[in-house]
């Protein structure tokens, strides 16, 4: 081993010179953690007398063990807490240097060192064990940079234990450096547990503060002589405990008990993740049935602004009309204004009423076959007086031998009917509306096009929102603005689709996507 001075002893690097060095583990601060209640878990399970010399990171978390074992009563044991006057400082949040004791109702004292912020243990952490069935040490070292270090190929075990502890918060806030993983070194060898010891002792005679002890209340000791006595106490508990190999059994029960510990933590994290998913699928779902709700609300009151706005009319026009000094023709102007009011509002509640009969309906609905030029050409005779009427010129083209869709024949005439009648409706006099259906693949197009008077680009995203109007015609507001919604729900619940491409003066052509009819025995083939 290569000599260190007594003003930089390190007890990591004294295990690293050793002549047969274990191997560096990188692990995080919650694997030391699992490691270092293992070993005093055990002590305590046994009931073992033992010397224990300990520096942990900072918070109680740490100490719960190492306290348990320290109460225990009807064993010899000793224990040395090593702590840094910045950890202890910051703990009291004083300005006050006194040591404060760590388990003030152990009946056995835990005597607690107090080092300076200086020391070259400051970025070190140790539990060290000297006892008649085993010595052994875990020695981790805090670098300055993850990055400074290259584990060796044989080492790069890095646990992440951290939800192993109800106290987590604490544990990640131990270190200053939380982020950052340790350098740790395990040994077991009793030769070199002296050596370490003979280190620890040159480190604090160059620079231990204070030493106090858990069972008084006294002020806490600061000379050398203080110092000198517990280094001499401890080495006459070393000296009436022989330097014996550890036990074979010892480390076999210290292996189960790590085993069993990991066994545990994937059971919970097991749990844990369970109920982190079930979290997420109620979080979703909660998020789906607000917007629901949200929806469904927004839906209600835009229904009863458009249910109200004619019938204000029609109260204004009616009011009009018992004025006694009212004229022919303004009689038969506020007439035709109720008339048309009365037919805006039974389009409104008619369209309510398809809306909510496809929602009652397609869950339950078995799509059948149906063919375009059974349904089309029926539709367009209806509208072609509409259109003739406009002065709009009205056509399709419809192939024969097209193959049968899944739709239900009520809903693919009124998908029909609603694109038809927006064309015909936004198309002036001496225009065009035609109807065309192809196949495309697994799918048949119906193409309804229209040289109307065009959608802005800006506008095309909204134009299949309940009870939105963008187009202006002269007889637009008979319209309830549930036409297109209608033909998109209906698509939609049909396994179909809808788009839009238009422009401003030239007009609009809707693309609709039927699915061709599957027969049970070809679907059956595809699955």
């Amino acid at each position: 081993m290569n000599p260190i001075s007594s003003s930089d002893v390190s007890l990591y690097e004294l295990v690293l010179r050793s002549e047969a060095p274990p191997s560096v583990l990188q692990i995080s601060p919650a694997t030391l953690k699992s490691i270092c209640d293992s070993l005093v878990n055990l002590l305590i399970k046994e009931s073992t007398p033992a010397i224990v010399w300990a520096k942990f990171p900072r918070g109680d978390v740490w100490r719960t063990e190492l306290n348990q074992y320290a109460s225990l009563e009807g064993i010899a044991q000793s224990v040395y807490l090593f702590v840094q006057q910045r950890d202890e400082a910051e703990e009291a949040n004083t300005e006050e240097k006194a040591i404060v004791a760590t388990a003030a109702t152990a009946k056995a004292p835990i005597l607690t060192i107090q080092l300076p912020p200086e020391s070259s243990l400051r970025r070190e952490y140790f539990l060290i064990i000297w006892s008649a069935p085993f010595k052994g040490g875990i020695f981790a070292h805090r670098p300055r940079s993850v990055q400074a270090f290259k584990p060796p190929e044989q080492t790069a075990l890095s646990f992440d234990l951290l939800s192993s502890y109800g106290q987590t918060s604490q544990l990640l806030d131990s270190l200053p450096e939380r982020k950052q993983l340790l350098l740790a070194l395990c040994t077991f060898e009793s030769v070199l547990i002296q050596q370490v010891l003979q280190g620890l002792e040159q480190a604090i005679a160059a620079s231990a503060l204070q030493v106090r002890s858990s069972s008084d209340s006294a002020s806490p000791m600061h000379s050398a002589l203080a110092v000198r006595e517990v280094t001499q106490h401890w080495q006459n508990l070393i000296a009436a405990c022989p330097a014996t190999p550890t036990s074979s059994d010892f480390l076999g029960q210290l292996i189960s008990s790590q085993i069993q510990h990991q066994e545990e933590l994937w059971q919970r994290n097991s749990l844990y993740r369970k109920q982190a998913e079930t979290a997420d699928s109620l979080r979703l779902q909660n998020e789906e049935l607000t917007n629901t709700l949200r929806l469904k609300d927004e839906f209600l009151n835009n229904v009863g602004q458009e249910l109200r706005t004619p019938l204000t009319t029609i109260k204004t026009a009616l009011s009009l009309l018992n004025s006694p000094n009212i004229k022919p023709p303004q009689r038969q102007r506020y007439m035709d204004l109720i008339t048309k009011e009365c037919d805006r509002q039974s389009s409104l509640i008619t369209s309510l009423l398809d809306l909510a009969h496809i929602e009652q309906v397609a869950e339950q609905a078995t799509l059948p076959p149906v063919r375009l030029v059974d349904v089309v050409p029926g539709v367009v005779s209806t509208y072609q007086p509409v259109a003739e009427e406009k002065g709009v010129r009205l056509s399709y083209t419809i192939p024969e031998d097209l193959p049968p869709v899944a739709c239900m024949t009520n809903w693919l005439k009124q998908i029909v009917i609603n694109l038809l009648h927006n064309g015909i409706k936004y198309t002036p006099d001496g225009g065009n509306v035609w109807v065309r259906a192809k196949q495309q693949g697994d799918y048949v197009q119906l193409e309804v096009r229209d040289t109307g008077i065009g959608i802005a680009p800006a506008e095309i995203p909204k134009i299949f929102d309940r009870f939105y109007r963008v187009r202006q015609s002269a007889d637009d507001s008979s319209g309830a603005g549930l036409g297109l919604t209608i033909v998109q729900q209906l698509l939609l619940h049909c396994g179909g689709s809808i788009s839009v491409k238009s422009k401003l003066a030239e007009g609009s052509t809707f693309n609709v996507l039927l699915p061709t009819y599957k027969g049970p025995g070809e679907s059956a083939m595809q699955e």
